[in-house]
């Protein structure tokens, strides 16, 4: 029944490689039940007040909400689209909400524009606007596209790790680990759990990224037992240790279990923010969101249906339709469950290179999440530094489709080195998706040749132009 329904022979997968990919995924992206908390549960809105009312945190009932609805709409994303795509709370999305949006208003508020902002990209998923808009880009764009989140993730990997570190000051942006040395144990529990999975991805270990991400936390919670290292940041004196842990600090839990409430589930007003800002400034957060949660998925999606072997000669995805279906509703999810727009993961890629191909290993993440809603303590045993290994393997992974990139045509690799650097280098899909439609448009134009351009892709770069041009734009509407 599971094959015939999930298709998964067809695909040439099988039931033991759906779970395994399920539950690399469920692992490589666990952290955002940890971190969604730190990012909006923290911070205060234009009242004062944190999520969920009062003076103080309610960091418990953040967590727990999102845990929920990543597995709900995780496992309606393996059902309804049957693609091995995993759905939880959007970083970058949840800080933008957090410091752009609910520092003008109340969270209610804020989560209100969530709300509606999935509304409206929910009716362009119906309208088959954003299929079309998918299906308008060129084949070598979306490889790009592909290529440029490989190196994203496999960024996200090293930096989490505390391999690469931020330096705060002089020309140069990021260094090798804290002030260009490696320190601490934690790097080398991260340099263990890399080789480990090398050497098994390289030797076709069945398997290999799970027994790395497990293997590499027994080796955790054993050197922190023996070390007392601590975490990177101690958030009650402020104190940074840069030998310390990033986010998890690894030690068996005190216990397994405990009972998840949900009392913010549901707190938003979906037009309070309209009262609270004028109507562009409110207009203005929504598209905001709206881009970005419309082509991160986009890329994600193509970056997935590549690995997975899922995409057509033109580089469309199976299924597409229901997989953008999905994620729309997740959107508006997100805000109505008071924890921000849900979309795509790209860390699902992980799951992929352990072999998933079907929306049972969606199933399998998603259930995971809900479990993790009882099981926080459990969850919070896996550090950083012994998940993201994973992602520089995927990354690796991903990097090998840009030999299918035309490198002679100036039109089309111009705009493929912008949206592969750029992505690594803002921190930002959607950054370099809107530089690289942007600027196939202009070649195009100074070649002359117009008639390549969709007029789809006409509507799009101008759109991005308007969201490059923000700042202009409010500071001309204030």
């Amino acid at each position: 029944m599971l094959d015939s329904f999930f298709k998964i022979s067809q695909r040439g997968s099988t039931v033991g490689r759906e779970i395994r990919g399920g539950v690399v995924t469920f692992f490589t992206m666990a952290y955002i039940v940890a971190l969604n908390p730190l990012i909006i549960g923290l911070a205060k809105d234009a009242d004062g007040k944190y999520i969920g009312g009062g003076d103080a945190p309610n960091l418990a009932l953040v967590a727990a909400a999102t845990a929920l609805i990543a597995g709900v709409m995780t496992i309606l994303m393996g059902v309804v689209a049957n693609f091995p795509l995993a759905i939880a709370t959007g970083l970058g999305l949840n800080t933008f909400v957090a410091v752009g949006i609910a520092s003008k208003m109340s969270w209610a508020d804020a989560m209100g524009l969530v709300v509606l902002e999935g509304i409206i990209i929910l009716i362009l998923v119906l309208t088959g606007f954003r299929i079309a808009v998918f299906k308008a880009v060129p084949s070598q764009l979306k490889i790009a596209i592909s290529v440029g989140i490989g190196l994203f993730i496999a960024l996200i990997g090293l930096v989490d790790a505390g391999f690469v570190r931020r330096t705060g000051a002089g020309p140069v942006p990021v260094t090798l680990g804290d002030n260009g040395n490696l320190v601490g144990w934690p790097v080398v529990v991260f340099a263990f759990g890399l080789f480990l999975m090398i050497g098994l991805t390289v030797k076709k270990v069945k398997g290999a990224l799970l027994i790395g991400i497990v293997t590499s936390t027994a080796l955790a919670i054993a050197v922190e037992s023996a070390f007392k290292i601590g975490p990177l940041f101690n958030g009650a004196t402020g104190a940074v240790n840069p030998k310390g842990w990033n986010l998890n600090v690894p030690a068996m839990p005190e216990a397994i279990a405990a009972t998840p409430k949900f009392d913010i589930i549901g707190d938003f007003n979906i037009l309070g923010g309209f009262d609270r800002i004028s109507l562009v400034a409110a207009l203005l957060l929504v598209f905001t969101l709206l881009l970005a949660d419309f082509f991160d998925t986009m890329g994600t999606m193509t970056a997935i249906g590549k690995q997975a072997g899922l995409v057509d000669r033109d580089g469309n995805v199976e299924g597409a339709e229901r997989i953008l279906l999905v994620d729309s509703i997740a959107a508006a999810a997100g805000g109505a469950g008071s924890v921000s727009s849900n979309t795509s993961y790209i860390e699902s890629a992980a799951g992929v290179g352990e072999g998933a191909k079907t929306g049972l290993a969606s199933v399998v993440t998603g259930v995971l999440f809900l479990l993790t809603t009882f099981l926080a303590p459990l969850v919070a045993v896996i550090p950083y530094e012994a998940a993201t290994p994973a992602l520089i393997i995927v990354g690796f992974l991903m990097m090998t489709q840009i030999k299918g990139i035309d490198w002679d045509d100036f039109g089309i690799a111009i705009p493929a080195f912008l949206i592969i650097i750029l992505m690594p280098f803002t921190y930002n899909i959607s950054v370099g998706i809107g530089a690289g439609f942007v600027s196939y448009v202009v070649i195009r134009l100074f070649q002359g040749r117009t008639k390549e351009i969709h007029p789809l892709m006409w509507l799009v770069s101008g759109l991005f132009m308007v969201y490059f041009l923000q700042s202009p734009i409010n500071i001309w509407t204030a």
